[in-house]
């Protein structure tokens, strides 16, 4: 044999169990073969751990024993395991404990009928009912695992942590007892009285109350469910961020936004959407679609402001529109378009420095339209190539059914209007000016006008007015522009940008075992300490 075969050999020789104390001995090859019999205040030692009990049988040659009564297994400082019995060999450098088995460490305890202790890879596992208690949590299980190095419990079958705050099960869950950390995985739940989480995938601090929350992760209150491919939450403020394919629905008010990041406020009622943000609203049976860079919705129920900023684009079955910014009161009922806003009602475009959109809180249907300085309202000709043009100061208009029905155009008004017969033959072209005018309208196109005061104007047979003379000064025809689907709202690079998250949405879900990215208030990751 090599010297160093025989200094291998020697290292892994097992050490001897040694006896320290006892009140008495006894040997009886009757009654116990080959062992010695220890009673009263017994204390044996081996490899730096200390058993202590009240009799026990200890066989030499296996180097093994066997402990009865008030039975304690200390290692350090790191873990105290009290049984009424337990087995402990030496050669193995294993412990087996029963009988109200109670295992306690400087973070937590486990109470349990039987554990088994591998001092080798330092692991404690049991396959009774047991129930670990910190400080702030308690841990219920029908098995589980604890690494003593790490301070990690371990559970692979169905887990319940309860705290005073809410309640976590799962059916795969590592739990920290040092840092409160609890790592789930598999189907998961979080269970409080403001809210219920469900995750695939999750991350939870017990101490701080912050988690994050992968794989099919919602987090439902009340009247509001949040949904996303990663979600960020804090208890502790009722703060929630999503990111990627993120889905906010509103039970209540039967409203929908959606986006690739949002930040949502409990307490505050205020959430704010971005990265190709949309609010959908159900109105008159009918869907609303409100798209901007940046959406705000604030309040509660019944004073909910909706705004909208930058590029705004919004599409419903019979209206569509754009503008810089939309701000939407609930307790009004009046949505503001803000910078440069045009509508889209039927066949007609209309354009003007601000827009008031005036619904009924009652029958939570539109009821009118206002517009301020610089109306402009125009429409094609239906069968020629020309532009029927209503223009003014200010517009108030009604709506029935959707649609423009009534409405009023004040103070410099001008008209071009194409007026045809019912066999929609060209009658003349009627061109005028007054204080007022007021237009009904039927089948989306006008039916009457009509002049109030100060009337100057005439109906021209088609080759007495000149083309120029047909065009009203501010006409901007822009039927290009128009927004005639909910996915005509997004812009092109909204839509990369969309392709763009989905596609890693869907690479991060590949990545089965990728570890939680968690943001930088729960980066203090657990981590096992590396072996050198």
């Amino acid at each position: 044999m090599s010297l160093l075969t025989y200094k291998a050999v020697f290292a892994q020789a097992p050490k001897k169990i040694n006896v320290e104390h006892s009140d008495y001995f006894d040997v009886n090859q009757l009654t116990i073969p080959d062992a010695i019999l220890l009673t009263g205040n017994v204390r044996v030692n081996h490899d730096g751990v200390v058993l202590t009990c009240n009799k026990a049988y200890y066989f030499q040659k296996e180097n093994y024993i066997k402990a009865f009564g008030n039975v304690q297994l200390v290692q350090g400082d790191t873990l105290f395991l009290n049984s009424k019995y337990a087995e402990y060999s030496g050669n193995a450098k294993k412990a087996f404990a029963t009988g109200d088995a109670f295992m306690s460490s400087p973070d937590a305890t486990l109470a349990t009928d039987t554990i088994n202790f591998d001092r080798n890879t330092q692991e404690v596992f049991y396959n009774t009912k047991g129930t670990i208690v910190n400080k702030e949590n308690t841990l219920v299980s029908k098995a589980g695992k604890y690494f003593v190095n790490q301070k990690k419990f371990q559970f692979l079958t169905a887990v319940t942590i309860t705290n005073k705050t809410y309640v976590i099960k799962s059916n795969h869950l590592d739990y920290y007892t040092n840092s409160g950390h609890s790592y789930l995985f598999g189907p998961s739940t979080i269970t409080s009285k403001s809210n219920y989480i469900y995750t695939e995938k999750g991350f939870y601090d017990t101490k701080k109350n912050l988690a994050h929350f992968l794989r099919k992760s919602y987090i439902k209150y009340d009247d509001r469910l949040i949904q996303g491919d990663s979600l960020y939450y804090d208890r502790n403020k009722e703060f929630a961020s999503a990111t990627r394919n993120v889905k906010i629905t509103d039970s209540v008010n039967r409203g929908i936004v959606k986006g690739h990041y949002a930040e949502i406020y409990k307490q505050k009622d205020s959430m704010f959407v971005t990265k190709r943000a949309v609010a959908v609203n159900f109105v008159e049976n009918d869907s609303v679609y409100i798209h901007g860079k940046r959406l705000m919705v604030t309040g509660k129920e019944d004073n909910r402001i909706i705004r909208a900023y930058n590029n705004v684009r919004f599409f419903k079955t019979d209206m569509s529109g754009k503008c810089d910014s939309i701000h939407s009161s609930a307790k009004n009922a009046l949505t503001k378009l803000i910078g440069n806003p045009i509508l889209w009602n039927g066949e007609n475009q209309i354009t003007g420095d601000l827009m008031h959109l005036i619904g009924n809180n009652t029958t939570r249907e539109l009821d009118s339209l206002k517009v301020l300085n610089n109306t402009f309202l125009v429409s094609r000709d239906t069968l020629g190539t020309g532009y029927n043009q209503v223009k003014g100061l200010n517009l108030f208009g009604k709506f029935k059914e959707g649609q423009l029905h009534d409405v009023d155009i004040v103070k410099n008004t001008e008209v071009v209007y194409y007026m045809r017969n019912d066999d929609k033959e060209l009658i003349g072209i009627n061109k005028n000016k007054s204080s007022k005018i007021n237009l009904i309208f039927e089948d989306k196109g006008i039916e009457t006008i009509t002049f109030f005061n100060q009337v100057d104007g005439d109906i021209f047979p088609e080759t007495e007015l000149p083309e120029n003379g047909r065009v009203l000064r501010g006409l901007a025809w822009r039927g290009d522009e128009r927004i005639k689907s909910k996915d005509d709202i997004f812009s092109e690079e909204e839509n990369n940008l969309n392709d763009k998250m989905i596609k890693e949405g869907k690479a991060e879900e590949a990545k089965k075992n990728t570890p939680l990215k968690v943001r930088k208030e729960t980066l203090d990751y657990d981590k096992k300490k590396k072996t050198k």
